[in-house]
């Protein structure tokens, strides 16, 4: 199942939608989640959709189950407006506003050689403010006080249910799914504060999408292919099977202190051939297009624009 935030007017905030995928083709719908619930009974918290225990993605899963299998479901749908067409909906960030973005530093064996740094024996956690996160395809803006922007292709995770003290064994239980992810950093502000904190949360700094792909969809996030491209040349290329601490290791680590809830986003880390690392350095200018590619997910491109204009 692939999930979108999307909205139909300017200005109007985003909402959950599905994609309508049946006989392995695009039927060019998309689910509208809020229709199925009268104004009454949808959650005032937007985070509250993304809660795979409670009634409002449990219906929304349903519904979607049974338009994908019985096209006279689908055609009924249509005429109550549950459905909207593709072209009529504008896609944002599938969880537009997080409320946590928490991110894996040094979590690639290919990323922390290329960075001379040793193996962590733990996860390496840090986070950006949610603030930052963006679309597929709005622009990446280049602060006018950094001259060191650079690009990070990562896997994120969201959280479908409220985890604290999870075990390992137990971890997938608590994730809805999958999404790609760019972990844009001001290396020169990440490198001269002492901490990371600015450097990885200036505005528009956490490009998200397309969708959310659930895990019925991806049973194994480990074997996966990723890549990015920085004007059409491919600057990282590896992939999941690389990573230091996998999603069960990462979930038990953060949930024994910090409470995981719905909606919230964990960034996996990010693979070899960042700009920094490279001889000599590449970051990011105006005018550039980068995509960000994991398999089985499409592409998460965004422009890259300065501040300055």
């Amino acid at each position: 199942m692939h999930i979108i935030s999307f909205s139909t007017e300017y200005g109007e905030p985003p909402r959950m939608g599905i994609l309508l995928h049946a006989n392995g083709h695009d039927t060019g719908y998309r689910l509208d989640c809020e229709k199925l619930f009268s104004k009454d009974d949808r959650p005032s918290d937007p985070l509250a959709w993304f809660d795979m225990d409670r009634p409002w993605f449990q219906k929304s899963r349903e519904t979607h189950d049974t338009l994908v299998r019985d096209e006279k479901a689908l055609a009924d749908a249509r005429d109550k407006g549950l459905l909207v067409r593709s072209q009529d909906a504008y896609w944002h960030a599938p969880v537009p506003r997080p409320g946590k973005v928490l991110c894996i530093g040094l979590n690639y064996r290919d990323h922390a050689a290329e960075s001379n740094m040793q193996i962590p024996e733990k996860p390496v956690v840090f986070s950006k403010f949610s603030s930052c996160v963006i679309a597929p395809g709005e622009p990446v803006v280049i602060p006018s006080t950094s001259q060191q922007v650079d690009y990070e292709a990562e896997l994120a995770v969201v959280i479908g249910r409220r985890a604290k003290h999870v075990n390992a064994d137990r971890a997938y239980e608590y994730v809805l799914g999958y999404t790609a992810f760019n972990d844009v950093s001001a290396r020169d502000f990440q490198f001269s504060d002492g901490q990371w904190q600015r450097g990885k949360s200036c505005d528009t700094f956490a490009p998200m999408g397309q969708t959310i792909i659930t895990t019925d969809a991806i049973t194994d996030p480990h074997k996966l292919s990723i890549k990015l491209t920085l004007n059409g040349k491919v600057m990282q290329d590896s992939n999941t099977d690389q990573l230091i601490f996998g999603v069960p290791a990462l979930i038990e680590f953060i949930s024994q202190s910090i409470t995981l809830e719905p909606g919230d986003v964990i960034a996996t880390g990010t693979p070899s051939g960042v700009g920094f690392a490279r001889k000599p350095p590449v970051f990011l200018q105006p005018g550039d297009q980068m995509e960000v590619l994991i398999e089985g997910m499409g592409g998460l491109g965004n422009p890259v624009v300065s501040e300055t204009g």
